[in-house]
């Protein structure tokens, strides 16, 4: 008897393990259903129960890893975040797993460890090269945030719901009204898009008040349906509208198509579908060129480049139909996603796209054609770009100004930013100093002469300090002088610049009352030809002569103290006429040079400057033969030798008329 029951009750067991198994199998092939007709949203619960009925280990991590791509298909990177991380960390991990872990956490902003982590994919998948592109697009990312373009982005909080809001295009002339998409209450269509767990999209407008704010949204009558319509694209004359209409449910797949309308007054008419394509396959993102020649599109037809690529259609005048549907190419397409078109008013194209590197999800690119028919593709880069998705751009006609939408600041909605990029402003912080001492020259006269004409005049204050305004794409010089000092002084260009700049120059002007050593003068032994490398600062010293027309100097060579007194007054006097010759070659009045050779006759005495670079040197000595001879080795004592022969100018006259003014 005991026997006979142990075994009903060991079937009964297989029996409720067998019926377990199975309930687990239908929990998780409904889950399958919901993925495969895109219900991602739907379909998360479904896996989760799945996990949470199953003992299957290999099934567990399997109901894992379907969680994560369900949070990665709806956009939802924190948390697909989380689940491949789980996924990774399971016995069962898939190597596309650990990919998508590494493109979560480039999603989420966390660069470094999604380099981190896309290199531990290339352990597991060596011949994917797309790990290396996205290596690549973290560290460009990185960068692009130390140092941004000039773009100011803020979010419209006018405008922004908690559903999603994207894809705005201006619908006036002045850009006071703005059509978009959105989700939120209000909208025509009734039903819960499964992808994305909210309504259904209707196409909204928004007009700017006398105030600058703007209005609450309202519903764009005459363009919506119980259906999805979104991603409105105007003609140049406002006249028309382009859009998608989606016709999509639970459990249903249609494709989605380009509808047209023609603005008639205040109204529009009733939408017709293009019919581009068949009905059963996607086009969407409508984009007309400013002719209206042209029209952009995105689809996943076959004979593209991989997800969904930019596509056109075009035709000869605007009464004629679209004809001649082509590939916008691989220089803009990609093996991921290129979506939202829209084409600025000078005929440049932008788009948004995961399959060029990028900064995160989708990024906002621009393409520029080229005569050869090619495009040259940009980055458009932080602060339009993040780790979030960038999209659905729009301009206000030639200005650098307008509209973008965005799911960044860690939220999953979309939601529209607006973006400018302030006027360029410059301006130069400078100082004025004595080139000796280094102390601020109050009272000194800085010039500012401007290569587009522009000519000011201001005075150093008790810090020597100055500041001026500048303009964009100019060259400047600012000349600064003071009695008793040499002229002095320092450019600046904007030209180029794409940023605002505040620049920061200092003017150090020599002192007429001393001496001034020419540095890095230099002759062969015993020789008193001028060395190659003495001209660079020998052309200093010209520009110096030129910006002080009215002076007269006389250059001073001086030797060391190794030579007889007559040898050493001869070479130095040959040293001091070439380099005069030097300076009569490159146009200097002769009049304004003299020569003078003073052998060892004035040694070098040792200022501050001088003891900071040699410390066994002391302040206030004199390099005469004697103090030489008593430093401590030859290195020591080459050194002073080496200080006593230099080139040095001093101002005789301040006075003198230039013949040729």
């Amino acid at each position: 008897m005991s026997r006979k029951l142990g075994f009903i009750l060991c079937v009964a067991i297989l029996l409720s393990v067998a019926f377990r198994a199975e309930a687990q199998k239908r929990k998780a092939g409904r889950a399958y259903e919901f993925f495969a007709s895109g219900e991602y949203y739907e379909a998360i619960d479904h896996f989760k129960n799945a996990y949470s009925k199953s003992k299957d280990k290999e099934l567990k991590a399997e109901m894992v890893f379907m969680v994560a791509e369900c949070y990665r298909l709806t956009n939802d990177p924190r948390n697909a975040e989380l689940w491949y991380r789980r996924a990774v960390k399971s016995a069962y991990s898939k190597p596309e797993a650990q990919y998508w872990l590494a493109d979560a956490l480039k999603k989420n902003g966390r660069y470094q460890q999604a380099i981190d982590e896309f290199r531990k994919y290339k352990q597991i998948v060596p011949g994917d090269a797309r790990a290396d592109q996205q290596i690549r697009a973290c560290e460009l990312a990185q960068e692009w945030l130390r140092n941004p373009e000039a773009y100011r982005v803020d979010e419209i909080k006018d405008i922004n719901s908690k559903d999603d809001d994207f894809s705005p295009a201006y619908a006036r002339d002045d850009f006071g009204v703005i059509y978009f998409t959105s989700s939120r209450e209000g909208a025509q269509g009734k039903k819960t898009h499964g992808a994305t767990g909210q309504s259904f999209t209707d196409i909204f407008e928004t007009r700017l008040d006398k105030k600058g704010k703007w209005s609450m949204p309202v519903p764009v009558d005459g363009l919506n349906s119980e259906f999805e319509e979104g991603t409105p694209n105007f003609s140049s004359n406002y006249k028309e509208i382009y859009f998608t209409k989606c016709e999509a449910g639970k459990k249903e797949r249609k494709g989605c198509v380009i509808m047209y309308s023609t603005r008639k007054g205040d109204a529009w008419s009733e939408p017709k579908n293009l019919g581009l394509l068949a009905d059963s396959v996607v086009a969407a993102h409508p984009a007309i060129t400013p002719d209206g020649l042209k029209l952009f599109f995105v689809s996943d037809i076959k004979g593209g480049y991989g997800g969904k690529d930019i596509w056109y259609v075009t035709r000869d005048k605007l009464s004629d139909p679209w004809s001649g549907v082509k590939n916008a190419g691989p220089d803009i397409n990609t093996p991921g996603d290129e979506l939202f078109p829209f084409v600025r008013s000078d005929g440049i194209l932008y788009f948004s796209s995961d399959g060029h590197p990028g900064m995160g999800g989708l990024d906002i690119f621009k393409a520029l054609p080229q005569p050869d028919g090619t495009w040259i593709i940009q980055n458009m880069k932080a602060p339009v770009n993040s780790s979030a998705d960038d999209f659905g751009i729009t301009f206000q006609g030639a200005n650098e100004a307008g509209f973008f939408s965005s799911t960044r600041k860690g939220r999953t909605n979309d939601e529209l930013y607006s973006f400018e990029l302030p006027p360029l402003r410059f301006s130069v912080t400078g100082l004025v100093k004595d080139e000796k001492t280094g102390a601020a020259l109050q009272g000194s006269t800085v010039q500012l002469i401007a290569s587009d004409g522009g000519n000011l005049q201001a005075e150093t204050g008790a810090g020597g300090d100055f500041k001026f305004t500048l303009r964009p794409n100019v060259d400047y010089i600012f000349l600064a002088s003071k009695r008793g000092y040499l002229n002095g002084k320092e450019r600046v260009t904007t030209k180029g610049q794409e940023k605002s700049r505040d620049f920061m120059v200092t003017i150090l002007l020599s002192s007429i009352e001393r001496p001034i050593e020419l540095p890095n003068i230099y002759y062969d032994f015993d020789r008193w030809e001028l060395r190659p490398e003495s001209m660079v600062s020998l052309d200093k010293l010209v520009e110096t002569l030129n910006d002080n027309p009215n002076v007269t100097i006389e250059l001073m060579s001086h030797t060391d103290s190794r030579a007889n007194d007559e040898y050493n007054l001869e070479l130095s006097q040959k040293r001091a006429q070439s380099v005069v010759d030097y300076l009569v070659s490159k146009g200097i009045e002769i009049e304004r040079l003299s020569a003078r050779g003073y052998g060892e006759s004035q040694p070098k005495a040792v200022d501050a400057e001088l003891s900071a670079q040699y410390p066994f040197l002391k302040q206030g000595v004199t390099l005469t033969e004697q103090y030489i001879n008593s430093l401590a080795n030859d290195e020591q004592r080459e050194i002073a030798h080496q200080i006593n022969r230099r080139t040095e100018f001093r101002v005789l006259r301040t006075d003198y008329e230039p013949k040729n003014k």
